[in-house]
């Protein structure tokens, strides 16, 4: 029987952010292709990767794969086309300005009393929503003046990588064409 494949985001940390781990997505959608992986196909310019595979994907894996051809270190998130669908559907902003919105996508589940000693209301009027691996921002003033991510970050000691909404939509909706 053969195994199904599994369909795959890689969101990469930090890729081609103010002119820093500059990476071309057409050499990473080949790098990806050459380690085995089918299917593979990039969205923008800051390291999002659409992928299938048969066999389980770590994101230690990816890393290592990364910085062994890129020679650049960076920390590597992975979704399944499932938990992207579940990322959107579980928007507590919905009915706010999607323009302001962002996501966090953290490596693992924080622990609840990492949650539960957030203390997000000093940055009013920005907000911030654990929900499981994911946090959702809704940061009103944009994210230029805003530290709250920063803050959340630091505090749930969990890699994170942060994506806006427009973007986290047309994730889900590749990965669902």
């Amino acid at each position: 029987m053969k195994t199904p494949l599994v369909t795959y985001v890689a969101l990469l940390r930090g890729v081609n952010v103010g002119g820093n781990n500059r990476l071309l997505m057409a050499d990473l959608r080949a790098h990806f292709a050459s380690i085995g992986y089918l299917e593979v196909r990039t969205f923008i310019q800051s390291g999002n990767v659409i992928f299938q595979s048969a066999d389980a994907v770590r994101s230690e894996h990816l890393e290592a794969a990364i910085a062994n051809q890129f020679d650049i270190v960076t920390p590597v998130v992975l979704r399944t086309v499932q938990q992207i669908a579940a990322t959107v559907r579980r928007n507590p902003f919905a009915d706010l300005d999607r323009g302001r919105l962002h996501v966090g996508f953290l490596r693992q589940t924080p622990i609840a009393g990492a949650v539960a000693g957030l203390e997000l209301e000093q940055f009013a009027p920005d907000q911030a929503r654990v929900v499981q691996s994911d946090v959702y921002l809704y940061l009103p003033n944009g994210t230029a003046r805003s530290k709250l991510a920063t803050y959340v970050d630091r505090r749930l000691k969990s890699s994170m990588t942060v994506r806006n909404w427009n973007t986290v939509a047309e994730l889900h909706a590749l990965t669902n064409a």
